[in-house]
């Protein structure tokens, strides 16, 4: 190592925590790529007697690195708790398998207990889960309590290794007469969709000592999340149900409910954004009603409730003496029916309970024909579903079908879009609907001397950037467009543009009171495309890269984007 490297190393090294058998190096930025880079941490982990806890994360690891850490950590039977999470930024997703290995490898080698294991943040993918199956199947997992791998794209294939690395763990456990007996399970932001969530589902219904559940964002809909419930009912020692964010519908919410009625230590019920619509409300509002008389919190915001829904919701509540929090914001109840909801909890004396009903979606008149939209909806998802269970054999005959449905009625053509409403409402349909031209017309109406109003552009076209080909497409060719024309004009300020972009993607503080974007997925994706393409100033590369490496909460929710990000930038 340079002389400079290992004073920059030493100085991160006297923050260290140390005490109490804990060890932290939490968010040092270490890049620890050699044994030689690793050779202070492995010096402070072999002088921590007794160390339980060993807090690695905000730092990057490589695979020789991790090896001599490993070979430290076999010595350490007393470890109890690895957070492990955020440490392999920059890192080939190839490189994460072996690094895992052998730190598992070590903590088996120990003879350790584990309480605690916690990976969140690592963009290993399905790969990377086989990097830590091992350990989870072995006794040094029997103890585990807690399993965080929130945000670490696992994956369909990732959630069903997880699932069986678990269910082995648990049979060999129960065979040595001390079964594992997991209490916290953490893996939002994963896409683990239907298979993934009903293979978890199966082991959990087998662990059956589960406290906590938080599984928001993981693109489930009602097969997955009934299977799910079926598991809850199995683990009555449930005291948290975090499923944000994913598709219920009403069948989802119904089978939720039934599973609701069977537990007792229920405190917070998270179901925000999940869609449970009315239907399902009312069967949750049932459930609520009858029993939990230990809740605390209850979340149904943005589920498109409407307000007789809602209302019988509110009146669900009047004997929870625990309850601190009801959310039913962003639904359909209208102004009057917001007004009911409040008229029923000031009632009850609980006007603090209720949170904010600011972004509801009014009381439309028409929900009849809604009504009969969300049933086709269903009737098609679970017709898809079959079709999956069944075969190739009768898509033929499905297609016809919807064919000849579709002849019984006109298409309504969709209204035209102009690059104004684009911008101001920005969406995935509007922008395929404007066509070819949009790239060149974006950028022909982007006044690029304004520096704020190229950012405004570029992060709300970003903000639609998805997987779907097509979408992903039209973000980068309208991209490529606006950016091509700002960085060869001479008079545009590149440094002002980055310092802007920083400031609106939260990541660098400014003097004025400047909202970011919710989230960075979009625009690091879009960036990550940006940077290989020629017209982009390489000298903007390691302002981006110093920025994006340290740790920042705003990469909690895209830590994927910004691993694939991060290792692009430190490709060029």
């Amino acid at each position: 190592m340079a002389s400079e490297d290992i004073a920059k190393l030493a100085e991160s090294l006297a923050k260290t925590t140390v005490g109490g058998g804990q060890l932290s190096f939490k968010d040092r930025a270490l890049k620890l790529d050699t044994a030689g880079d690793a050779e202070a941490v492995i010096k402070e982990i072999e002088e921590c007697d007794d160390l339980e806890v060993l807090s690695l994360e905000g730092n990057t690891v490589g695979v020789e690195a991790a090896k001599v850490i490993a070979k430290a950590l076999e010595k350490k039977s007393e470890l109890k708790r690895c957070h492990w999470g955020d440490m392999f930024t920059g890192r080939l997703r190839s490189e994460i398998p072996p690094a895992l290995i052998s730190l598992g490898d070590a903590v088996i080698t120990a003879g350790a207990q584990l309480v605690e294991l916690d990976l969140s943040d690592n963009a290993f993918g399905p790969d990377g889960v086989r990097g830590f199956e091992a350990l989870l199947k072995s006794p040094s997992c029997y103890t585990l309590q807690e399993l965080k791998l929130n945000n670490c794209g696992m994956g369909i294939g990732g959630g069903k290794i997880l699932a069986a690395a678990l269910k082995e763990g648990h049979r060999k456990s129960s065979a040595q007469g001390k079964p594992l007996a997991l209490k916290i399970f953490v893996a939002g932001r994963n896409r683990l969709e239907n298979d993934g969530a009903t293979a978890l589902a199966e082991a959990f219904g087998i662990i059956g000592t589960l406290e906590e559940v938080h599984m928001p964002q993981n693109g489930i809909n009602h097969p997955g999340i009934t299977a799910l419930a079926q598991a809850f009912a199995i683990n009555p020692l449930l005291k948290v149900i975090n499923l944000n964010d994913n598709t219920f519908t009403e069948k989802g919410g119904v089978a939720m409910a039934e599973t609701l009625k069977v537990l007792r230590q229920v405190e917070v019920i998270n179901f925000g954004d999940c869609l449970v619509r009315s239907k399902g409300a009312v069967a949750i509002a049932d459930a609520v009603k009858e029993g939990l008389h230990k809740l605390k919190e209850l979340n149904l915001s943005f589920c498109e409730i409407k307000r007789d829904a809602a209302l019988i919701v509110a009146e669900a509540i009047e004997d929870k003496a625990e309850l601190e929090k009801l959310d039913l914001n962003g639904n359909c109840l209208g102004e009057e029916g917001c007004e009911q909801v409040q008229e029923i909890i000031e009632g009850f004396n609980m006007a603090a309970v209720l949170g904010p009903l600011s972004d509801d979606e009014g009381d439309e008149e028409n929900r009849d024909r809604e009504d009969e939209d969300e049933e086709e909806e269903e009737e098609e998802e679970e017709e898809q579903q079959q079709l999956k269970e069944r075969g190739q054999g009768e898509q033929e005959l499905l297609t016809s079908k919807k064919i000849i449905d579709s002849q019984d009625s006109s298409p309504v053509p969709s209204p035209p879009v102009d690059i104004a409403t684009f911008l101001a409402f920005p969406s995935p349909e509007k922008l395929l609907r404007l066509g070819p031209k949009c790239p060149v017309l974006i950028a022909q109406q982007t006044d690029i001397s304004d520096v704020e109003k190229v950012v405004t552009t570029l992060l709300r076209v970003s903000s639609l950037f998805k997987d779907d080909a097509a979408v992903k497409t039209a973000v980068q060719d309208t991209t490529d467009a606006l950016m091509r024309k700002a960085f060869t004009s001479a008079t545009f300020n590149s440094d002002a543009f980055v310092t802007s972009l920083l400031i609106h993607m939260g990541l660098l503080k400014s003097e004025e009171k400047i909202k970011a974007v919710p989230s960075l997925y979009g625009i690091l994706m879009t960036l990550n495309h940006m940077v290989q393409q020629d017209y982009f100033p390489k000298s903007l590369v390691p302002v981006l890269l110093a920025f994006v490496t340290k740790p920042n909460r705003a990469f909690e929710s895209c830590s994927v984007a910004r691993h694939v990000f991060l290792q692009t930038l430190h490709q060029l």
